[in-house]
């Protein structure tokens, strides 16, 4: 992507840039592009996502299909709106719609960069350094497309448990502790085992709901906040992964300005979590999401065969609590 040209005056325009993540291999454990901005450039010979700027007219998708030609040689099949993120160099101030491609056809080829690399999603990156604005991306990619969530309150914990050991031998990541209702010390137990499974697995991380001094007391990964927890707290708790809930515009505002890994948004669809409530529906799920700086799962009412439903609306995957295994 092209940053502006230097400017000697205070900048205060916001120029519109479209940038693509390309995926390949195991959807589990995918490899992503970066390219290599050439000599004579601003910032040359750092590493970015390609892309670049919106021509007058031209939509974000339009701009992405018509960068990625004139970079890489290569026409996009498909791909999904993701992250949008604004960052201020010196000489510019940007407005990074990211979306994921996972289809296109054609040789990648270096046409507009000095040379391009695989990297693997959740391992150090191999090359360096990487324009400061892409930094954030580098840690949402490492978040799985399933956030499956406990629901011990109806199964019993140990049919839970049970369920939660097959998943995770299944490779699910990610997995957030509910059940609230549980008596204090059964969660705690409940909250223990679950963890202890996940730790057989590398890349299986653990969230408590609401509960920080649970979390810690059972050697959690992190804490998912529930809507309401997220206006209370006045900065990000001390975990490395934070999550919350989030029921409108606000809720998505209030948890990127804490910032916090990823949210949930919902319920998109009636779900007996939430009688008598008919969902947001995809429509408004797409608006509230499209300028999100932060990973969105949408949950409620969802199954896993829904997940590109999600992905096609701005998503970054679906939260589960009836439909995983």
């Amino acid at each position: 992507m092209t940053p502006v040209a230097a400017a000697t005056t205070k900048v205060s325009k916001v120029t519109e840039v479209a940038a693509a993540v390309l995926l390949r291999g195991d959807p589990a454990a995918p490899e992503f592009l970066l390219a290599q901005r050439p000599p004579g450039k601003v910032y040359a010979g750092y590493w970015e996502f390609p892309g670049g700027k919106l021509e007058p007219g031209e939509t974000s998708f339009e701009a992405l299909v018509r960068e990625l030609q004139e970079e890489l040689g290569i026409t996009v099949d498909q791909a999904w709106p993701w992250l949008c993120r604004e960052f201020s160099y010196p000489h510019a101030t940007v407005r990074l719609r990211f979306f994921r491609v996972s289809s296109w056809h054609g040789v990648i080829s270096p046409i507009e960069h000095s040379a391009f690399a695989w990297l693997k999603v959740g391992e150090p990156a191999s090359v360096e350094p990487i324009l400061p604005a892409n930094g954030p991306i580098l840690r949402a990619l490492d978040l799985p497309p399933l956030y499956a969530l406990s629901n011990a309150e109806e199964n019993g914990p140990a049919a839970e448990l049970a369920r939660i050991e097959r998943a995770l031998s299944g490779g699910l990541q990610l997995l957030q502790i509910r059940d609230k209702s549980l008596a204090p010390a059964e969660r705690q137990h409940f909250a223990r085992a679950a963890v202890a499974a996940a730790r057989r697995y590398q890349r299986a991380r653990v969230l408590i709901n609401d509960d920080a001094e649970l979390a810690r007391m059972v050697g959690a990964d992190g804490v998912h906040l529930s809507s309401q927890r997220l206006w209370q707290v006045d900065r990000r708790p001390d975990f490395e992964c934070v999550a919350a809930s989030c029921h409108s515009a606000a809720d998505l505002t209030r948890a990127a300005e804490l910032g916090l890994d990823f949210v949930v948004l919902g319920p998109l669809l009636p779900t007996p979590s939430h009688p008598g409530s008919s969902g947001i529906g995809w429509p408004q799920f797409s608006a509230l999401v499209e300028r999100s700086p932060l990973p969105v799962y949408a949950l409620g009412g969802l199954q896993p065969e829904m997940l590109e439903t999600a992905c096609t609306a701005g998503g970054h995957g679906v939260a589960l609590m009836r439909g995983w295994r």
